[in-house]
């Protein structure tokens, strides 16, 4: 375990057989469709990979970057778009791969903003989602775990650009965020 942290919460292994059965449910529910997914930058980038190697059906990528949190621990609510779509939406099947859902307010905004642009269908698929910060309803089609109100890190979550590269998630030390 990272000295940074204070506990696993949840092991590669865990992980990993989630991901594959939520591959295995969105192949079921795309059957003879070919998806869009969207992947939200930069800690989504893991999940996302790990993700559509378990989906059977034809995918197509494309990502992209908002921020609402900078370097801190609390989003701002404030969503910025720094790297939009490279194509085209409308009348496609699309599925937005998200690392977290916490207050919501980031996932509705991007909700909101891609339904504008007409696809022919629009899902949420999150490997966590933590409702007791929920600031705002969110759908999500596909969650990977539920976890409890605690700073996360690991296989693609950081805290100001580190610890990204953990393979298992990990509960952060708050002397480590709260300096």
């Amino acid at each position: 375990m990272h000295p940074d942290a204070r506990e696993v919460l949840i092991t590669e292994q865990q992980i990993a057989n989630r991901v594959a059965e939520l591959g295995r449910q969105i192949s079921r529910d795309y059957a003879g469709r070919e998806i869009l997914v969207v992947g939200i930058l930069k800690g989504a980038v893991l999940f996302l990979a790990d993700l559509v190697r378990h989906i059977d059906v034809p995918v197509r990528l494309d990502f992209m970057a908002v921020s609402s949190y900078g370097a801190t621990t609390d989003s701002s609510g404030v969503v910025q778009i720094i790297k939009d779509l490279e194509q085209s939406i409308e009348g496609r099947h699309v599925l937005i791969v998200e690392d977290i859902v916490d207050t919501g307010l980031t996932l509705k905004y991007l909700q909101d903003n891609l339904a504008t642009r007409r696809p022919a269908s629009l899902r949420i698929c999150t490997l966590l989602d933590k409702p007791g910060r929920r600031k705002v309803p969110v759908q999500v089609d596909y969650n990977g775990f539920v976890i409890p109100d605690e700073f996360v890190v690991g296989y693609g979550l950081d805290y100001a650009e580190r610890y990204r590269n953990l393979r298992d998630i990990l509960v952060l030390k708050p002397e480590v965020y709260q300096k």
